[in-house]
Parts: structure tokens; sequence; C-alpha cells
């Protein structure tokens, strides 16, 4: 079954909460459908959709929370990124500066006339914290959030650790297009005219979110410190690694040691983020 999540003011928030009212609830295997305001709290250029508590949503606006009906704290809750269609406008900043997109089609021009490819994606998809109270939507943490992967594109899942009951889900943050790293802060900024997710549990057991993406697995870490996010993501890795393979732990650090990618997610949302890649052709 497909739901449809209205974009109004009382589907909308600016944080993670545990407590808060699930907007929408679902059967595992139904799928959602929603549109994303950027952000920014933008549905067109400079314009806030709705007047809200700054203060209280303070951070990128959300749809959700979507309560998955028999989820239980410690499975994991499998997203599959069905579609993600940005609107036809998007903003980058730099050092303050805003610098404008039209986006047309599969590329992206900038007010100064140049074009780039697009990749659409949402950055932001994840849980509360089990923790009871107000939870920045900043930081990436192991239950999903901001994570900010360029490669969570349509056509690929996502496997995040649930930490309540439930799951409450929140998705939004569009980005047309990103860089590893998202250097200045931001990417192409995007409303999402429609995106779509498909919601299914399993009792797989992660330390940390993992995501399929096409021919290949990818492993996220995060932390403050750059190092110990690569060492979360490799840890989550060799977990994967160990249990597709049926490998002893010592075994799978070699083999990742020379077939597994570290790519730095993001550098600027105070947690940051580092994905390990392990392609399908890798090991033989």
């Amino acid at each position: 079954m497909i739901h449809e999540i209205p974009l109004e003011e009382a589907t909308l928030h600016g944080y993670f909460s545990s407590v808060l009212t699930p907007v929408l609830s679902v059967d595992p295997g139904d799928s959602v459908r929603f549109q994303s305001l950027n952000a920014r709290w933008h549905w067109e250029p400079d314009t806030d959709f709705v007047e809200r508590d700054a203060q209280l949503h303070d951070g990128h606006a959300l749809t959700g929370p979507i309560e998955v009906r028999g989820a239980r704290a410690g499975q994991t809750l499998v997203v599959s990124i069905d579609e993600v269609m940005p609107r036809n406008w998007g903003v980058t900043f730099a050092n303050g500066t805003p610098f404008a997109w039209r986006i047309d089609g599969d590329t992206a021009t900038d007010e100064r006339g140049k074009t780039v490819s697009l990749a659409p994606f949402l950055g932001v998809i994840g849980m509360p914290p089990a923790e009871l109270g107000i939870h920045s939507t900043g930081p990436p943490r192991s239950s999903g959030g901001n994570i900010d992967c360029k490669l969570l594109v349509a056509g690929t899942t996502l496997y995040l650790p649930i930490p309540v009951d439930g799951a409450l889900l929140s998705a939004g943050d569009g980005h047309a297009a990103q860089g590893d790293g998202e250097v200045s802060g931001t990417a192409i900024e995007c409303p999402v005219e429609r995106a779509q997710l498909t919601l299914t549990l399993s009792d797989l057991e992660l330390r940390s979110p993992i995501a399929r993406i096409r021919d290949a697995w990818v492993a996220f870490g995060f932390d403050e410190d750059l190092d110990l996010a690569a060492e979360h993501a490799m840890a989550t890795m060799l977990d994967l690694m160990e249990r597709e393979f049926g490998l002893e732990r010592s075994h799978a650090l070699a083999l990742s040691s020379v077939v597994v990618d570290l790519h730095v997610t993001q550098i600027v949302n105070g947690t940051k983020g580092v994905h390990a890649v392990l392609r399908d052709d890798a090991i033989r």
C-alpha cells in the first residue's frame, strides 16, 4: 500500500524526539510518498513555507514521524528509496554567499552559468534517539538522521538500527547533487517535488547503518573525530564481511585493507561521517 503525507504544518518538524506524535502509521512493506521543503523550510526561494517556533524547530524541515507497526527497539528498519525528484530550484552557500541553481531534467545550472549533473537524494533519513528530550537534526547518529551521503539515491536501500518502538522515521533535506565531504556545508539544497520510501523490518543486528547500492555494500561510521568515524565505519564493514562471507575477523580485516574503500561522507555536521564501500566484484 502507498500512503500519501500532505505537505503542511502538521506534518513538519525541525527536531528529533521520541515523544513526537506520528503523522502516519504504516504496516511493514508499505510505501510512503511525500513532498519535502528544503532544509531552510522553503518551498519557494527565500520564503518560509509556514510560520514556526524557530527556537524549537531550529533544524532541517523534516516530514514525519512515521510509525511502523510492530517495529521494536533493537530491530533494523529497512528503507528502500524508491524515488527522489527535486523541484526546479536549489541553492548552495559558500562562506555565507548564496549561489542559486535552476534545475531542469538531469542537470542544474547556477546563476553564473556552470552546469552539473544531478544525483538527488534525501540528506536526512532517520529516527530519534531513545533518550527523552529534544535532539538536533544536525548530526548523523547510529539511527540515521543527517547522513548526507550522495550514494543514497533512488534504487538504494538503507538499513538503520531502530532505537525506539514504532521506529518513528522522519525524512527530508533534499539534495539535488553533492560531493563527498560537502565541503562548503551545503549541497544543492532543494525542495523535493516527490519522494517515496518503502519501509520493512529485519532482525539484522547492526552497530551503525549500512546500505545496499548498485553493485556494492556501504557501511557508515560517525564521530566528532574523523579517525574514529573511520574506525566505526570499518567495524560495521567487518561485521558485514564476517556475515556475508563467513570470514574470521582477522581475515576480514586483511581483505578489507585490500578491497574496501573509505570515503569522507561529510565533514560539516559537527559529527563527521565516513562510509566504507565494498564492491561486489572485489572478492571472488
